[in-house]
Protein backbone atom coordinates (compact mmCIF):
# COMPACT_ATOMS: atom_id res chain seq x y z
CA UNK A 1 0.00 0.00 0.00
CA UNK A 2 1.21 3.49 -0.77
CA UNK A 3 0.01 7.22 0.36
CA UNK A 4 0.25 9.22 -3.38
CA UNK A 5 3.20 11.05 -1.58
CA UNK A 6 5.94 10.97 -3.69
CA UNK A 7 8.77 10.71 -1.87
CA UNK A 8 11.32 11.70 -5.42
CA UNK A 9 11.71 11.99 -8.71
CA UNK A 10 13.93 9.56 -10.25
CA UNK A 11 15.64 8.79 -13.75
CA UNK A 12 14.70 5.55 -15.78
CA UNK A 13 18.23 4.60 -16.71
CA UNK A 14 17.73 1.46 -18.39
CA UNK A 15 14.56 -0.14 -20.29
CA UNK A 16 15.20 -3.58 -21.52
CA UNK A 17 12.05 -5.15 -23.70
CA UNK A 18 11.82 -8.71 -22.71
CA UNK A 19 9.32 -10.31 -25.26
CA UNK A 20 5.87 -8.80 -23.95
CA UNK A 21 7.37 -7.59 -20.39
CA UNK A 22 10.37 -5.35 -19.78
CA UNK A 23 13.48 -4.80 -17.21
CA UNK A 24 13.59 -0.87 -15.80
CA UNK A 25 16.30 0.49 -13.68
CA UNK A 26 15.69 3.73 -12.05
CA UNK A 27 18.02 6.34 -9.88
CA UNK A 28 16.35 6.80 -7.14
CA UNK A 29 19.12 7.70 -3.93
CA UNK A 30 16.08 8.13 -1.87
CA UNK A 31 13.96 5.00 -2.17
CA UNK A 32 16.56 2.91 -2.70
CA UNK A 33 18.36 3.73 0.63
CA UNK A 34 16.86 0.92 1.88
CA UNK A 35 15.72 -1.01 -0.40
CA UNK A 36 16.10 -4.30 -0.56
CA UNK A 37 15.29 -7.56 -3.30
CA UNK A 38 11.36 -7.96 -2.85
CA UNK A 39 10.47 -4.70 -1.74
CA UNK A 40 7.51 -2.78 -3.08
CA UNK A 41 7.92 0.44 -5.21
CA UNK A 42 5.55 2.34 -6.95
CA UNK A 43 6.82 4.10 -10.21
CA UNK A 44 4.69 6.51 -11.24
CA UNK A 45 2.16 4.82 -9.84
CA UNK A 46 2.59 1.32 -10.35
CA UNK A 47 3.27 -0.86 -7.78
CA UNK A 48 6.27 -2.85 -8.83
CA UNK A 49 9.27 -5.26 -6.77
CA UNK A 50 12.52 -5.18 -6.38
CA UNK A 51 15.00 -7.49 -8.20
CA UNK A 52 17.99 -5.79 -7.76
CA UNK A 53 19.08 -2.45 -5.93
CA UNK A 54 22.15 -0.62 -5.15
CA UNK A 55 24.06 2.06 -6.12
CA UNK A 56 21.11 4.53 -5.81
CA UNK A 57 19.36 2.32 -8.75
CA UNK A 58 16.80 0.02 -8.40
CA UNK A 59 15.87 -2.54 -10.85
CA UNK A 60 11.91 -4.11 -11.40
CA UNK A 61 10.45 -6.07 -13.70
CA UNK A 62 7.12 -5.05 -15.68
CA UNK A 63 4.83 -7.66 -16.65
CA UNK A 64 2.72 -7.62 -20.11
CA UNK A 65 -0.48 -6.34 -17.86
CA UNK A 66 1.11 -3.49 -16.22
CA UNK A 67 2.25 -2.44 -19.37
CA UNK A 68 -0.95 -2.70 -20.85
CA UNK A 69 -2.94 -0.84 -18.57
CA UNK A 70 -0.73 1.95 -17.86
CA UNK A 71 1.87 4.53 -19.60
CA UNK A 72 5.27 2.17 -18.20
CA UNK A 73 5.94 1.03 -21.87
CA UNK A 74 6.74 4.67 -23.03
CA UNK A 75 9.19 4.89 -21.03
CA UNK A 76 12.18 5.61 -21.96
CA UNK A 77 16.22 6.07 -20.91
CA UNK A 78 16.60 9.38 -19.40
CA UNK A 79 12.31 9.69 -18.02
CA UNK A 80 11.81 11.50 -15.15
CA UNK A 81 9.18 8.92 -12.73
CA UNK A 82 7.22 9.71 -9.57
CA UNK A 83 8.56 7.33 -7.06
CA UNK A 84 7.00 5.89 -3.52
CA UNK A 85 8.26 3.06 -1.32
CA UNK A 86 5.33 1.45 -0.02
CA UNK A 87 3.83 2.47 3.36
CA UNK A 88 5.11 1.23 6.73
CA UNK A 89 2.27 0.31 9.42
CA UNK A 90 4.21 3.22 11.84
CA UNK A 91 3.96 6.06 8.79
CA UNK A 92 1.37 8.79 8.70
CA UNK A 93 -1.08 8.46 5.72
CA UNK A 94 -0.73 11.26 4.67
CA UNK A 95 -2.14 11.02 1.20
CA UNK A 96 -5.02 8.61 0.68
CA UNK A 97 -4.86 4.90 0.28
CA UNK A 98 -3.29 4.00 -3.14
CA UNK A 99 -2.52 0.49 -4.00
CA UNK A 100 -0.56 1.17 -7.06
CA UNK A 101 -2.94 -1.11 -9.21
CA UNK A 102 -3.49 1.34 -11.88
CA UNK A 103 -6.64 1.06 -12.99
CA UNK A 104 -5.71 2.96 -16.49
CA UNK A 105 -5.00 5.87 -18.36
CA UNK A 106 -5.90 9.49 -18.98
CA UNK A 107 -4.90 12.31 -20.91
CA UNK A 108 -3.58 15.98 -20.23
CA UNK A 109 -6.39 17.95 -22.15
CA UNK A 110 -5.58 21.26 -20.65
CA UNK A 111 -3.29 23.05 -18.42
CA UNK A 112 -4.11 26.71 -16.62
CA UNK A 113 -1.56 28.16 -14.76
CA UNK A 114 -2.96 30.64 -11.85
CA UNK A 115 -1.21 32.55 -9.44
CA UNK A 116 0.04 30.08 -6.79
CA UNK A 117 -1.16 26.51 -8.64
CA UNK A 118 -1.92 25.21 -12.14
CA UNK A 119 -5.36 23.78 -12.89
CA UNK A 120 -5.20 20.35 -15.03
CA UNK A 121 -7.74 19.17 -16.60
CA UNK A 122 -7.67 15.23 -18.25
CA UNK A 123 -9.56 12.89 -19.86
CA UNK A 124 -12.07 10.21 -17.92
CA UNK A 125 -12.07 6.78 -19.21
CA UNK A 126 -16.09 5.55 -19.14
CA UNK A 127 -15.83 2.44 -17.35
CA UNK A 128 -14.11 4.87 -14.85
CA UNK A 129 -15.85 7.61 -14.34
CA UNK A 130 -18.33 6.25 -11.87
CA UNK A 131 -15.80 6.28 -8.96
CA UNK A 132 -14.26 9.49 -9.38
CA UNK A 133 -16.43 12.16 -7.12
CA UNK A 134 -15.42 16.32 -6.56
CA UNK A 135 -13.66 16.50 -3.81
CA UNK A 136 -12.96 13.00 -3.73
CA UNK A 137 -9.73 11.23 -4.06
CA UNK A 138 -7.48 9.96 -7.42
CA UNK A 139 -3.83 9.10 -8.00
CA UNK A 140 -2.52 10.66 -10.77
CA UNK A 141 0.97 9.07 -11.46
CA UNK A 142 1.16 7.76 -8.03
CA UNK A 143 0.40 11.48 -6.55
CA UNK A 144 -2.27 11.73 -4.27
CA UNK A 145 -4.74 14.56 -5.59
CA UNK A 146 -8.52 16.09 -4.68
CA UNK A 147 -10.64 16.20 -7.58
CA UNK A 148 -11.91 19.70 -8.20
CA UNK A 149 -14.59 19.04 -11.01
CA UNK A 150 -15.58 16.46 -12.88
CA UNK A 151 -17.99 15.21 -15.73
CA UNK A 152 -18.95 12.13 -17.84
CA UNK A 153 -15.72 12.73 -19.77
CA UNK A 154 -13.19 14.93 -18.25
CA UNK A 155 -12.08 15.60 -14.51
CA UNK A 156 -9.92 18.78 -12.94
CA UNK A 157 -7.01 18.66 -9.85
CA UNK A 158 -5.72 22.09 -8.60
CA UNK A 159 -1.32 21.42 -7.92
CA UNK A 160 0.71 23.72 -5.83
CA UNK A 161 3.77 24.51 -5.90
CA UNK A 162 5.43 21.97 -3.70
CA UNK A 163 3.91 19.33 -5.93
CA UNK A 164 4.48 20.81 -9.28
CA UNK A 165 8.24 20.99 -8.33
CA UNK A 166 8.74 17.88 -6.93
CA UNK A 167 6.73 15.70 -8.77
CA UNK A 168 6.48 14.83 -12.87
CA UNK A 169 3.20 17.16 -12.94
CA UNK A 170 5.67 20.43 -13.33
CA UNK A 171 6.74 18.91 -16.48
CA UNK A 172 3.27 17.40 -18.36
CA UNK A 173 2.35 18.90 -21.34
CA UNK A 174 -1.13 18.76 -22.85
CA UNK A 175 -1.59 15.65 -24.79
CA UNK A 176 0.71 13.72 -22.30
CA UNK A 177 -0.52 10.26 -21.11
CA UNK A 178 -0.97 9.68 -17.48
CA UNK A 179 -1.65 6.87 -15.13
CA UNK A 180 -4.82 6.71 -13.02
CA UNK A 181 -6.10 4.59 -9.89
CA UNK A 182 -9.55 5.80 -8.71
CA UNK A 183 -10.44 5.45 -4.72
CA UNK A 184 -10.45 1.81 -3.95
CA UNK A 185 -13.51 2.32 -0.98
CA UNK A 186 -15.76 3.51 -4.11
CA UNK A 187 -14.88 0.04 -6.07
CA UNK A 188 -15.39 -2.12 -2.98
CA UNK A 189 -19.09 0.25 -2.20
CA UNK A 190 -20.07 -0.35 -5.65
CA UNK A 191 -19.49 -4.70 -5.43
CA UNK A 192 -20.98 -4.81 -1.75
CA UNK A 193 -24.13 -2.65 -3.86
CA UNK A 194 -24.44 -4.96 -6.76
CA UNK A 195 -24.38 -7.91 -4.84
CA UNK A 196 -27.28 -6.77 -2.68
Amino acid sequence: MFTGIIEEKGEVVAVEPAGDSARLSVRGPIVTSDAAHGDSIAVNGVCLTVVAAGGGVFTVDVIKESLDRSSLGRLREGSAVNLERAVRADQRLGGHIVQGHVDGTAVLLSREPGDNWDNLRFSLPAELSRYVAEKGSIAIDGISLTVTTVDDESFGVSLIPTTLKLTTMGERQVGDLVNIEVDVIAKYVERLVVRQ
